[in-house]
């Protein structure tokens, strides 16, 4: 059978690019065909305005159909991945926490915590069922369903 092509954007910290290609090789190898739509140092542009950079990051985010947020220690106190998924929330996207590998447990972002419909940990399985929203759990990262997070007022980081 062929792979299941899927558009996403991987909500993520500039700093982790360089992991999202373990994050795609993961997928793959699950059967899934993923086309990225991600914003990477990679590929540069020349938008440095705030309001240009939400344009452009709102082009990226609108023909997918999933925003898989990439969870390191630092993604939590970023203002562009929580707008990202506030954007994300607000088109009614599928919105999917993955912790990356090694950085397992750690805080979520705050619209995360709000809006997700799915957290894992580095399975390539359970990152392909939440993505085609078989999965619409929280679930720690050795993949033991999580306890219900209390709900708490969202705040803006």
């Amino acid at each position: 059978m062929a792979p299941k092509e899927k558009n996403i954007f991987v909500s993520h910290i500039h700093e982790n690019d360089h992991k999202l290609g373990d994050l795609m090789g993961l997928l793959r190898r699950k059967g899934m065909q993923p086309r990225n739509y991600s914003i990477t140092s990679d590929k540069p542009n020349n938008v440095r305005s705030e309001r240009s950079i939400k344009r452009l990051l709102k082009r990226h985010i609108e023909p997918s159909s999933t925003l898989v947020v990439y969870i390191t220690r630092d993604t939590r106190t970023s203002k562009w991945v929580n707008w990202e998924i506030e954007t994300a929330a607000k088109m009614g996207k599928r919105i999917v926490g993955v912790w990356a590998h090694g950085d397992a447990g750690c805080p979520i972002p705050s619209a995360l915590d709000k809006f997700h419909h799915a957290i894992v940990g580095w399975n390539g399985g359970n990152i392909v069922r939440a993505i085609n929203g078989q999965l619409d759990n929280s679930y720690d990262p050795t993949g033991k369903p999580s306890p219900p997070r209390p709900k708490t007022p969202y705040r803006r980081c």
